[in-house]
Protein backbone atom coordinates (compact mmCIF):
# COMPACT_ATOMS: atom_id res chain seq x y z
CA UNK A 1 0.00 0.00 0.00
CA UNK A 2 1.46 3.47 -0.85
CA UNK A 3 2.36 6.02 1.65
CA UNK A 4 -0.19 8.76 2.08
CA UNK A 5 1.44 12.23 1.07
CA UNK A 6 1.88 14.49 3.30
CA UNK A 7 -0.82 17.92 4.31
CA UNK A 8 -0.38 21.03 5.05
CA UNK A 9 -2.08 20.03 8.04
CA UNK A 10 0.43 17.48 8.90
CA UNK A 11 2.84 20.19 8.33
CA UNK A 12 1.30 22.57 10.56
CA UNK A 13 1.60 19.70 13.62
CA UNK A 14 5.06 18.72 12.99
CA UNK A 15 5.75 22.75 13.00
CA UNK A 16 3.72 23.22 16.17
CA UNK A 17 1.58 26.17 14.31
CA UNK A 18 -1.93 26.84 12.63
CA UNK A 19 -2.55 25.78 8.77
CA UNK A 20 -3.01 29.24 7.88
CA UNK A 21 0.63 30.35 9.40
CA UNK A 22 2.01 27.46 7.03
CA UNK A 23 -0.48 28.71 4.17
CA UNK A 24 1.36 32.74 4.54
CA UNK A 25 4.54 30.99 4.94
CA UNK A 26 3.97 29.04 1.44
CA UNK A 27 2.76 32.56 0.04
CA UNK A 28 6.14 34.16 1.35
CA UNK A 29 4.41 36.14 3.82
CA UNK A 30 6.16 39.02 5.41
CA UNK A 31 4.28 38.70 7.98
CA UNK A 32 5.71 35.33 9.76
CA UNK A 33 8.29 35.56 12.41
CA UNK A 34 11.68 34.48 11.83
CA UNK A 35 11.30 31.82 14.16
CA UNK A 36 8.30 30.40 13.06
CA UNK A 37 8.76 30.69 9.00
CA UNK A 38 12.05 28.34 10.06
CA UNK A 39 9.72 26.16 12.07
CA UNK A 40 7.60 25.41 9.17
CA UNK A 41 10.29 25.29 6.69
CA UNK A 42 12.02 22.69 8.38
CA UNK A 43 8.81 20.73 8.70
CA UNK A 44 8.25 20.55 5.39
CA UNK A 45 11.88 19.79 4.61
CA UNK A 46 11.43 16.59 7.02
CA UNK A 47 7.68 15.67 5.71
CA UNK A 48 9.07 15.94 1.64
CA UNK A 49 5.75 17.94 1.68
CA UNK A 50 5.17 19.56 -1.99
CA UNK A 51 2.22 21.64 -1.85
CA UNK A 52 -0.65 21.91 -4.44
CA UNK A 53 -0.08 24.53 -6.93
CA UNK A 54 -4.23 24.44 -7.23
CA UNK A 55 -4.68 25.03 -3.90
CA UNK A 56 -1.83 27.88 -3.54
CA UNK A 57 -3.97 29.76 -6.25
CA UNK A 58 -7.11 29.25 -4.79
CA UNK A 59 -6.13 30.76 -1.69
CA UNK A 60 -4.59 33.78 -3.31
CA UNK A 61 -7.76 33.85 -5.27
CA UNK A 62 -5.85 33.43 -8.30
CA UNK A 63 -6.17 30.69 -11.19
CA UNK A 64 -2.37 31.54 -12.82
CA UNK A 65 -4.53 31.41 -15.97
CA UNK A 66 -4.16 34.37 -18.92
CA UNK A 67 -7.34 33.89 -21.72
CA UNK A 68 -5.87 34.92 -25.21
CA UNK A 69 -8.21 35.62 -27.67
CA UNK A 70 -7.77 35.53 -31.50
CA UNK A 71 -9.80 35.49 -34.48
CA UNK A 72 -8.17 32.94 -36.74
CA UNK A 73 -5.64 30.48 -36.12
CA UNK A 74 -4.83 29.72 -39.62
CA UNK A 75 -2.68 33.28 -39.60
CA UNK A 76 0.86 32.54 -38.65
CA UNK A 77 1.08 36.37 -36.97
CA UNK A 78 -0.65 34.73 -33.89
CA UNK A 79 1.97 31.99 -33.73
CA UNK A 80 4.87 34.62 -32.41
CA UNK A 81 2.62 36.46 -30.79
CA UNK A 82 1.60 33.20 -28.37
CA UNK A 83 5.14 32.64 -27.92
CA UNK A 84 6.17 36.20 -26.85
CA UNK A 85 3.52 35.82 -24.58
CA UNK A 86 4.63 32.89 -23.38
CA UNK A 87 8.62 34.20 -23.04
CA UNK A 88 6.84 36.65 -20.35
CA UNK A 89 4.31 34.71 -18.71
CA UNK A 90 5.40 31.46 -18.43
CA UNK A 91 8.64 32.29 -16.14
CA UNK A 92 6.20 33.91 -13.53
CA UNK A 93 4.27 30.71 -13.41
CA UNK A 94 1.12 31.67 -15.83
CA UNK A 95 -0.11 29.75 -18.05
CA UNK A 96 -2.26 30.08 -21.65
CA UNK A 97 -6.19 29.59 -22.56
CA UNK A 98 -6.33 30.52 -26.42
CA UNK A 99 -9.36 30.40 -27.78
CA UNK A 100 -9.81 31.25 -32.05
CA UNK A 101 -13.51 32.77 -31.69
CA UNK A 102 -13.75 32.11 -34.98
CA UNK A 103 -14.03 28.43 -34.48
CA UNK A 104 -15.50 28.37 -30.91
CA UNK A 105 -18.69 27.06 -29.98
CA UNK A 106 -21.00 29.84 -31.12
CA UNK A 107 -23.74 29.20 -28.28
CA UNK A 108 -21.18 30.37 -25.43
CA UNK A 109 -19.43 33.89 -25.33
CA UNK A 110 -16.11 33.70 -25.12
CA UNK A 111 -15.56 36.60 -23.26
CA UNK A 112 -18.42 34.72 -20.67
CA UNK A 113 -16.25 31.65 -21.32
CA UNK A 114 -12.78 33.59 -20.23
CA UNK A 115 -14.35 34.67 -17.32
CA UNK A 116 -15.82 31.98 -15.72
CA UNK A 117 -12.34 30.12 -15.87
CA UNK A 118 -12.05 32.99 -13.61
CA UNK A 119 -8.28 34.23 -15.70
CA UNK A 120 -6.15 36.37 -14.19
CA UNK A 121 -5.83 38.30 -17.13
CA UNK A 122 -6.80 38.78 -20.81
CA UNK A 123 -5.03 39.18 -23.92
CA UNK A 124 -6.96 40.05 -26.68
CA UNK A 125 -5.63 39.59 -30.51
CA UNK A 126 -8.50 40.79 -32.32
CA UNK A 127 -11.25 43.87 -32.30
CA UNK A 128 -12.34 43.91 -28.33
CA UNK A 129 -15.97 41.96 -28.33
CA UNK A 130 -18.96 44.02 -27.89
CA UNK A 131 -19.72 41.36 -24.46
CA UNK A 132 -16.23 42.64 -23.05
CA UNK A 133 -16.90 46.66 -24.03
CA UNK A 134 -20.50 46.79 -22.54
CA UNK A 135 -18.62 45.26 -19.07
CA UNK A 136 -17.68 47.37 -16.30
CA UNK A 137 -14.10 47.81 -14.80
CA UNK A 138 -15.02 45.93 -11.55
CA UNK A 139 -15.83 42.67 -13.70
CA UNK A 140 -12.87 42.46 -15.76
CA UNK A 141 -9.25 41.40 -14.89
CA UNK A 142 -6.45 43.15 -16.68
CA UNK A 143 -7.27 43.70 -20.30
CA UNK A 144 -3.81 43.75 -23.35
CA UNK A 145 -5.00 44.27 -26.57
CA UNK A 146 -1.93 43.21 -28.83
CA UNK A 147 -1.79 44.42 -32.70
CA UNK A 148 -3.31 47.23 -34.00
CA UNK A 149 -7.46 47.18 -34.04
CA UNK A 150 -9.86 49.45 -35.56
CA UNK A 151 -11.75 49.55 -32.25
CA UNK A 152 -10.34 51.14 -29.18
CA UNK A 153 -10.85 51.29 -25.45
CA UNK A 154 -9.29 53.82 -22.96
CA UNK A 155 -9.27 51.13 -20.09
CA UNK A 156 -7.29 48.42 -22.14
CA UNK A 157 -3.29 48.43 -22.22
CA UNK A 158 -2.38 47.80 -26.19
CA UNK A 159 0.83 47.41 -27.56
CA UNK A 160 1.03 47.25 -31.26
CA UNK A 161 3.29 47.28 -34.31
CA UNK A 162 3.68 50.63 -36.23
CA UNK A 163 1.75 49.13 -39.05
CA UNK A 164 1.94 52.72 -41.10
CA UNK A 165 5.38 53.09 -40.54
CA UNK A 166 5.71 49.30 -42.01
CA UNK A 167 3.60 50.25 -44.83
CA UNK A 168 5.55 53.25 -45.95
CA UNK A 169 9.08 51.10 -45.73
CA UNK A 170 7.80 48.99 -48.56
CA UNK A 171 6.18 51.81 -50.82
CA UNK A 172 9.70 53.58 -50.50
CA UNK A 173 11.63 50.22 -51.18
CA UNK A 174 9.79 49.71 -54.46
CA UNK A 175 10.11 53.09 -55.96
CA UNK A 176 13.44 52.86 -55.28
CA UNK A 177 13.51 49.68 -57.14
CA UNK A 178 12.78 51.61 -59.91
CA UNK A 179 8.92 50.63 -59.88
CA UNK A 180 5.58 53.28 -61.09
CA UNK A 181 2.71 51.44 -61.02
CA UNK A 182 2.77 49.15 -57.88
CA UNK A 183 -0.45 46.91 -56.83
CA UNK A 184 -2.08 45.80 -53.41
CA UNK A 185 -3.99 43.14 -52.25
CA UNK A 186 -5.67 44.49 -49.07
CA UNK A 187 -7.19 43.60 -45.84
CA UNK A 188 -9.71 44.90 -43.74
CA UNK A 189 -9.03 45.55 -40.18
CA UNK A 190 -7.24 47.72 -38.00
CA UNK A 191 -3.90 46.51 -39.00
CA UNK A 192 -4.90 45.71 -42.93
CA UNK A 193 -6.41 49.30 -42.94
CA UNK A 194 -3.74 51.39 -41.51
CA UNK A 195 -1.24 49.18 -43.87
CA UNK A 196 -3.27 49.92 -46.85
CA UNK A 197 -3.64 53.63 -45.97
CA UNK A 198 -0.19 54.34 -45.19
CA UNK A 199 0.91 52.86 -48.39
CA UNK A 200 -1.28 54.53 -50.84
CA UNK A 201 -0.17 57.59 -49.03
CA UNK A 202 3.52 57.13 -49.06
CA UNK A 203 3.21 55.88 -52.89
CA UNK A 204 1.49 59.62 -54.18
CA UNK A 205 3.28 61.20 -51.82
CA UNK A 206 6.00 59.35 -54.07
CA UNK A 207 4.83 60.23 -57.33
CA UNK A 208 3.39 56.81 -58.49
CA UNK A 209 0.10 54.94 -58.64
CA UNK A 210 -1.55 52.19 -56.97
CA UNK A 211 -4.24 49.57 -58.15
CA UNK A 212 -5.60 47.81 -55.16
CA UNK A 213 -7.69 44.23 -54.56
CA UNK A 214 -9.33 43.22 -51.56
CA UNK A 215 -8.95 39.54 -50.51
CA UNK A 216 -12.45 38.17 -49.01
CA UNK A 217 -13.11 36.00 -46.29
CA UNK A 218 -9.83 34.61 -44.47
CA UNK A 219 -6.61 35.66 -45.50
CA UNK A 220 -5.20 32.66 -47.31
CA UNK A 221 -3.27 31.72 -49.88
CA UNK A 222 -6.19 31.20 -51.84
CA UNK A 223 -7.56 34.49 -51.01
CA UNK A 224 -4.26 36.38 -51.87
CA UNK A 225 -4.42 34.25 -55.65
CA UNK A 226 -7.49 35.30 -56.60
CA UNK A 227 -7.33 39.32 -55.72
CA UNK A 228 -3.66 39.26 -57.27
CA UNK A 229 -5.74 37.31 -60.33
CA UNK A 230 -8.17 40.42 -60.47
CA UNK A 231 -5.69 42.78 -59.96
CA UNK A 232 -3.28 42.04 -62.51
CA UNK A 233 -5.43 41.22 -65.11
CA UNK A 234 -7.00 44.52 -64.77
CA UNK A 235 -3.68 46.58 -64.28
CA UNK A 236 -1.35 44.42 -66.72
CA UNK A 237 0.84 47.77 -66.03
CA UNK A 238 1.45 46.28 -62.37
CA UNK A 239 5.00 45.93 -61.61
CA UNK A 240 5.68 45.14 -57.89
CA UNK A 241 2.61 44.05 -55.60
CA UNK A 242 2.07 44.80 -51.78
CA UNK A 243 0.28 41.97 -50.13
CA UNK A 244 -1.16 42.82 -46.37
CA UNK A 245 -0.03 39.94 -44.88
CA UNK A 246 2.84 36.55 -46.13
CA UNK A 247 -0.03 34.41 -46.39
CA UNK A 248 -1.74 36.82 -48.70
CA UNK A 249 1.55 37.49 -50.40
CA UNK A 250 2.08 33.53 -51.23
CA UNK A 251 -1.28 33.61 -52.96
CA UNK A 252 0.36 36.43 -55.05
CA UNK A 253 3.26 34.43 -56.31
CA UNK A 254 1.07 31.54 -57.13
CA UNK A 255 -1.35 34.02 -59.31
CA UNK A 256 2.04 35.76 -61.09
CA UNK A 257 3.20 32.12 -61.93
CA UNK A 258 0.33 30.94 -63.12
CA UNK A 259 -0.04 34.22 -65.54
CA UNK A 260 3.89 33.24 -66.41
CA UNK A 261 5.33 36.14 -64.43
CA UNK A 262 8.60 35.81 -63.12
CA UNK A 263 9.19 36.84 -59.71
CA UNK A 264 11.19 39.34 -59.32
CA UNK A 265 12.28 39.79 -63.01
CA UNK A 266 8.64 40.49 -63.98
CA UNK A 267 6.98 40.85 -60.93
CA UNK A 268 8.32 41.85 -57.30
CA UNK A 269 6.14 40.66 -54.40
CA UNK A 270 6.28 42.44 -50.51
CA UNK A 271 4.39 40.91 -47.67
CA UNK A 272 4.30 41.94 -43.89
CA UNK A 273 4.68 39.95 -40.69
CA UNK A 274 7.91 38.31 -41.18
CA UNK A 275 6.60 35.08 -40.78
CA UNK A 276 8.38 31.76 -40.78
CA UNK A 277 6.52 31.03 -44.30
CA UNK A 278 8.29 34.23 -45.54
CA UNK A 279 12.07 33.05 -44.29
CA UNK A 280 11.54 29.77 -46.04
CA UNK A 281 14.19 28.92 -48.48
CA UNK A 282 11.52 27.93 -51.24
CA UNK A 283 9.72 31.24 -50.61
CA UNK A 284 12.25 33.51 -49.31
CA UNK A 285 9.82 36.78 -49.26
CA UNK A 286 10.60 40.38 -48.86
CA UNK A 287 8.76 41.26 -46.26
CA UNK A 288 8.25 43.42 -42.82
CA UNK A 289 9.31 42.40 -39.47
CA UNK A 290 6.13 43.70 -37.35
CA UNK A 291 8.56 42.37 -34.34
CA UNK A 292 5.21 40.25 -33.42
CA UNK A 293 7.30 38.00 -30.89
CA UNK A 294 8.01 41.30 -29.23
CA UNK A 295 4.68 42.55 -29.61
CA UNK A 296 3.87 39.09 -27.19
CA UNK A 297 6.28 39.41 -24.95
CA UNK A 298 5.59 43.32 -24.41
CA UNK A 299 2.33 42.40 -24.21
CA UNK A 300 2.33 39.39 -21.39
CA UNK A 301 5.46 41.81 -19.39
CA UNK A 302 2.67 44.09 -19.22
CA UNK A 303 0.18 41.83 -17.85
CA UNK A 304 2.01 40.65 -15.51
CA UNK A 305 2.38 44.12 -14.18
CA UNK A 306 -1.11 44.73 -13.94
CA UNK A 307 -1.88 41.45 -12.06
CA UNK A 308 1.44 41.81 -10.00
CA UNK A 309 2.70 38.65 -10.51
CA UNK A 310 5.64 38.92 -9.14
CA UNK A 311 3.74 39.05 -5.30
CA UNK A 312 3.88 43.01 -5.20
CA UNK A 313 0.91 45.30 -5.62
CA UNK A 314 -0.18 45.24 -8.81
CA UNK A 315 0.77 48.21 -11.33
CA UNK A 316 -1.71 51.38 -10.89
CA UNK A 317 -4.43 51.79 -13.48
CA UNK A 318 -4.27 54.19 -16.33
CA UNK A 319 -3.77 52.86 -20.14
CA UNK A 320 -0.34 52.52 -21.56
CA UNK A 321 0.43 52.07 -25.30
CA UNK A 322 2.95 50.71 -26.72
CA UNK A 323 3.95 50.92 -30.07
CA UNK A 324 7.34 49.38 -31.79
CA UNK A 325 9.41 50.15 -34.97
CA UNK A 326 9.41 47.45 -37.70
CA UNK A 327 11.92 46.60 -40.15
CA UNK A 328 12.24 45.82 -43.57
CA UNK A 329 13.92 42.24 -44.12
CA UNK A 330 14.64 42.16 -48.35
CA UNK A 331 14.60 38.82 -49.37
CA UNK A 332 14.43 37.30 -53.15
CA UNK A 333 10.76 38.65 -53.87
CA UNK A 334 12.00 42.21 -54.78
CA UNK A 335 14.22 43.57 -57.06
CA UNK A 336 15.06 46.85 -59.56
CA UNK A 337 12.43 47.18 -62.29
CA UNK A 338 13.28 45.41 -65.25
Amino acid sequence: MAARRPTIYDVATRAGVSKSLVSLVLQGSPRVGEGSRRAVEEAIAELGYRPSRAAANLAARRTRTVGVLIDDYTNLWFVDLVRGLHAALGPAGYRLAVVDVATADQAEDPVESMLSMRVDGLVLGMDPPRSLLERDDLSLPPVVVAGTRAVRDERFDAVANDDAAGARLVARHLVELGHRTLGQVCAGGGAGAARRAAFAAEAARLGVSVAEASWRDEASDEAGFRAATELLAASPGVSAVFAANDVLAVGVLGAARERGLDVPRDLSVVGYDDTSLASTRLVGLTTVDDRSFEVGRRAGSLLCDRMGADGGAPAPSGRESRVLAPRLVVRRTTAPRG
